[in-house]
């Protein structure tokens, strides 16, 4: 399949024009491409032939293609090459420089190094993910452990590490990229200037630390974080369990919600006696946290004796914050997804028909509309003929060579 009619760009997307070369796997760098691309960007993943690392990575389908590989890739055009052969490689360079970005989480590749392409093109926008910035090796999950969160997460009084299902360095560093791509481009269009843009994504976690204060506490002399469960540090939330076993997370962040709380479940003049009781003042959200367990225990009665849907019906009608715990298979088929304008019916090859989410941010009114993810090499000889003015004879050479792969069967007419 040659996919560039389905990748064919909205011109009046704001980043309409903007050309951006791939060259990476797993999560950060492809969801800074996919970010880009549902902006309006033209973005050409280059894989290797076979594709990367992250081609065949779980969640499949019972034909054993990737599903996460597809939901993090789409509405870009596939280019595949032999990384290895010095054609391909030179392939890979003139993409780039006539593109003028290049994204990447490739390590140990001279021929993708900025010093070199940029001297080719001045104004190159040249964007690397690394893992740390001493250039060593790290991934999400090595990352998280690095950074203290883990060991403060879980039920009190349990010992050793919890990690986050989450991959929330990763998210954070694509979107960190996906910003700095466009601020680079902004920036080259005011002055002409290119950019090398090293982005470490320990130092992503490290920032995030730092600026919710959690590294600040450390400096300053407060103690280490306890783990406290599915409480919330420094204010008023739990979870609760229904009668049938529904479970809520509840939030009171304000004076108004934590009385609307008390009133619901008819606790305000036990709640009352209590801050008499205790010389204390429940308005405070500080003073709500530090006694959480004395008020998890007045509350909680009120959720064991109604049911789920019950609680539901009650919450609704006050200012508390809350929400139901869902599993994926319940968010799925949830009104949220299936009546929401930012999922459309996408007909994914391989992978086939779903509901898929386009940008999650809407531009005058609209969501983008998601486009499907090319397959490993569905694009080569369309990208090469269009941005490289190759004929189609030099592009058979470079097929035959096994320099490049085409998934689709090469055509005069398409190239002309």
């Amino acid at each position: 399949m040659n996919s560039s009619d389905s990748h064919s760009s909205d011109m009046s997307a704001p980043l309409a024009g903007v050309r951006v070369v791939e060259v990476s796997s797993f999560v950060a760098a492809p969801l800074c491409g996919m970010t880009l691309a549902q902006l309006g960007a033209e973005v050409i993943r280059v894989d290797p032939i076979g594709g990367a690392a992250d081609y065949h990575r779980w969640p499949l389908t019972d034909d054993g293609e990737s599903i996460y590989w597809a939901g993090l890739n789409k509405g870009k055009r596939s280019l595949a090459a032999d990384f290895r052969d010095p054609a391909a490689q030179q392939v890979i360079r003139d993409l780039i420089v006539e593109a003028g970005i290049v994204v990447t989480n490739a390590a140990g590749r001279d021929w993708l190094d900025y010093t070199g392409l940029s001297r080719e093109r001045p104004d190159l926008i040249h964007l690397q993910v690394l893992g740390r910035a001493d250039g060593g090796a790290a991934v999400d999950y090595t990352v998280n452990a690095a950074v203290g969160f883990p060991l403060a997460t879980g039920p009190s009084g349990h010992d050793g590490p919890v990690n986050h299902l989450l991959p929330a360095w990763d998210i954070a560093c694509g979107l960190y990229a996906a910003l700095s791509i466009t601020a680079a481009v902004h920036r080259r269009e005011v002055t002409g200037a290119g950019s090398k843009i090293v982005l470490p994504l320990e130092d992503v976690a490290l920032a995030t630390a730092g600026n919710l204060g959690y590294l600040a506490e450390a400096q300053l002399g407060g103690a280490d974080r306890e783990r406290i469960g599915n409480a919330v540090y420094g204010t008023y939330g739990n979870d609760f369990a229904a009668a049938d076993g529904a479970r809520f997370m509840i939030v009171a962040l304000t004076p108004r919600h934590f009385r609307d709380l008390a009133e619901l479940t008819g606790t305000t003049a036990a709640v009352a006696a209590v801050e008499t009781a205790l010389g204390v003042d429940f308005r405070d959200e500080g003073t709500r946290f530090q006694h959480r367990d004395l008020l998890n225990g007045l509350f909680g009665p009120w959720f064991r004796a109604h049911t789920g849907d019950e609680v539901e019906k009650f919450l609704s009608a006050s200012s508390v914050l809350y929400e139901r715990y869902r599993t994926f298979a319940e968010v799925a088929a949830d009104p949220r997804v299936t009546a929401n304008p930012l999922f459309q019916q996408l007909d994914q090859p391989r992978i086939g028909a779903h509901l898929a989410p386009g940008a999650p941010m809407s531009i005058d009114g609209q969501h983008s509309r998601p486009r499907p993810a090319p397959g490993n090499g569905d694009d080569t000889a369309a990208v090469l003929a269009e941005h490289l003015g190759l004929n189609s004879d030099e592009i058979a050479r470079l097929i035959d060579s096994g320099a490049v792969y085409s998934a689709a069967p090469l055509e005069h007419k398409d190239l002309l």
